[in-house]
C-alpha cells in the first residue's frame, strides 16, 4: 500500500493537526483589510511605476554606475532624481 503524500512547509513535514487548523480557519474566512501586503516592490508614488526602458551608451552607463554607488543607491534612483531636478517635479 502506497504511503500517502506528506505536504510540506520549507521542508519541514506539516501535521495533519496543523493541515486541519488552517482548513478551519479558512472556512471562517479571513478579514481582508487585516491581510498586510507582502513582498513585492514599495510604491513609488501615488500609483503603480511604470517601466520606462532606456538605451544608454557605455560611456553613460559606466557613469550612471559610478554615481549611484557614490550616492550609496541604485541607478534608478539616480534616474529618478537626475529627472526629477530636471523637469522641475517633485
Amino acid at each position: 500500500m502506497e504511503e500517502p503524500a506528506q505536504f510540506m512547509s520549507k521542508g519541514v513535514p506539516v501535521s495533519e493537526e496543523r493541515i486541519e487548523r488552517l482548513v478551519a480557519e479558512a472556512e471562517e474566512g479571513y478579514d481582508v483589510p487585516e491581510l498586510r501586503r507582502r513582498g513585492g516592490r514599495r510604491p513609488l508614488g501615488a500609483a503603480p511605476a511604470e517601466v520606462v526602458p532606456v538605451r544608454l551608451d557605455p560611456e553613460l552607463k559606466d557613469a550612471l554606475i559610478r554615481r549611484a554607488q557614490v550616492d550609496h543607491t541604485s541607478a534608478s534612483e539616480v534616474i529618478r532624481q537626475a529627472l526629477r531636478s530636471w523637469l522641475h517635479v517633485a
